[in-house]
């Protein structure tokens, strides 16, 4: 038995939804622990793509249980989508369960993400406008509509009422938008109840019964490290805690629970939206990082910023995490380059700085100080084994694995599943053997 955490080491957009399905064959259970419909998971099986939101990249593995955890916020409608989308294509949702707890977003928290996101203007924050961070808001502030009050047919309506009534003064006094009619949203809204009732599950307990059965249970997180509300780039951040600490919080279970912390992280280095990149690249590799990796978001489509790797926030990540392995991916983008650079420290008013500033205006100074690697100049994308791999990739995988201070048992050549190298099983392969570098397995 062994429960995993698996997280983004980066600012998201790592390709966890494909390491998440790779793992799901040894899982029981798969639990997503944050976030909203504001993240996306692409997973490629031979010839089918699929995109998903809310539902747990497991939910393809079909005696996998699938679990959308109290800490994530619901958007009915995407999630009744999702989940019609996702049985067309002939995959079962029986084993899809919803937290009680989770919280609801509402139309007016999709209408206030957007019109507060205008309202910035310059100082814009990035926002996917799905509504995610107002319905985090409203939970802080104790005013939020939980999945379990959608099943009360007494108490919602004035309970949704009120709400609507609340948001209805700042759509229109603050944002000159049109009020919403609480009899409309309440009637949309029982209508979602109806329809996911079946789904609708005490979800720690139901966690704590796969713990005491000794399943294996796979936590996956939405977004990156870098994104955290408490521990990224603040304030170009998500509104939720997407690292490992937050997996015990939104799942609802204990730290002793878990036994190892995966971290995803690309062979360079992505961000979509704004705020400080100091590897971000303007030129001709910057565009051949975005067309060859696709690098599209999920769930806005909006290109991604793209630049080389960034061991200053790789290492980052590894201490917040507390990481055990990593999962590199899309190695392959960088089959063409004639020499890659990482990035080993920062340049910040002429002192070199080898950890991640807290302060947003100083991490906006800093410059990418760089080491330089001679590239490949071939394809990897058939290799399955590390001794396949052109010694230069294989080199600059031990580069990384050493300037980051873990492991990697994982590497990703492609979006299919059989495009990857397994160096450790991180579930079922012994912990011990995963501390070694990844020198010792070539």
């Amino acid at each position: 038995m062994a429960n995993v955490i698996v997280i983004g080491a980066q600012w998201g957009d790592e390709g966890k939804g494909k390491i998440t399905d790779l793992l799901s064959r040894s899982a029981d259970v798969v639990v997503r622990y944050q976030g909203g419909v504001n993240a996306g998971h692409t997973v490629v099986v031979r010839d089918r793509t699929f995109k998903l939101h809310l539902i747990p990249s497991g939910i393809l593995y079909p005696n996998t249980e699938c679990i959308i955890g109290s800490g994530t916020v619901i958007d009915p409608q995407v999630l009744i989508e999702e989940i019609d989308r996702i049985e067309a294509l002939g995959i079962s949702s029986e084993n899809l369960y919803i937290s009680q707890t989770a919280h609801v977003t509402m139309p007016y928290h999709r209408l206030i993400d957007q019109a507060s996101e205008e309202k910035r203007g310059k100082h814009k924050i990035g926002t996917t406008k799905r509504g995610i961070g107002p319905t985090y808001a409203d939970k802080s502030e104790r005013a939020g509509i939980r999945v379990i009050d959608l099943l009360d047919k007494e108490g919602l309506p004035d309970l949704m009422t009120r709400s609507v009534k609340a948001k209805n003064e700042v759509l229109e006094k603050l944002y000159g938008l049109e009020p919403l009619k609480a009899e409309d949203v309440i009637e949309q809204y029982f209508q979602y109840a109806d329809r996911l009732r079946s789904h609708i599950v005490d979800s720690s307990l139901k966690i704590d019964d796969a713990v005491r059965s000794r399943k294996n249970i796979l936590f996956e997180g939405a977004q990156g490290t870098l994104l955290d509300l408490d521990h990224g780039t603040y304030p170009y951040v998500t509104s939720s805690n997407p690292i490992s600490g937050g997996a015990c919080v939104g799942a609802g279970v204990g730290p002793t629970i878990i036994d190892r912390v995966i971290g995803v992280a690309k062979a360079y280095t992505t961000r979509v939206g704004e705020g400080p990149f100091p590897t971000e690249l303007h030129d001709e590799i910057g565009t051949l990082l975005g067309d060859r990796g696709a690098e599209f978001g999920t769930t806005t489509g909006r290109r991604r910023r793209c630049g080389w790797f960034d061991a200053v926030i790789g290492r980052y990540a590894v201490r917040i995490n507390g990481l055990d392995c990593l999962a590199i991916t899309k190695l392959d983008v960088l089959d063409s380059l004639e020499e890659i650079k990482v990035c080993v420290a920062y340049d910040a008013d002429g002192e070199k700085c080898n950890h991640l500033p807290n302060s947003t205006a100083q991490f906006a100074k800093c410059r990418p100080i760089y080491e330089t690697l001679p590239g490949w100049k071939q394809s990897t994308e058939e290799c399955r084994a590390l001794e396949d791999l052109p010694k230069e990739a294989l080199d600059y995988l031990k580069f990384l694995a050493e300037l980051m201070e873990v492991p990697i048992a994982i590497v990703s050549l492609g979006a299919s599943r059989d495009q990857t190298i397994i160096v450790e099983d991180p579930i079922h392969g012994p912990k011990r053997a995963l501390l070694q570098p990844i020198a010792n397995n070539s």
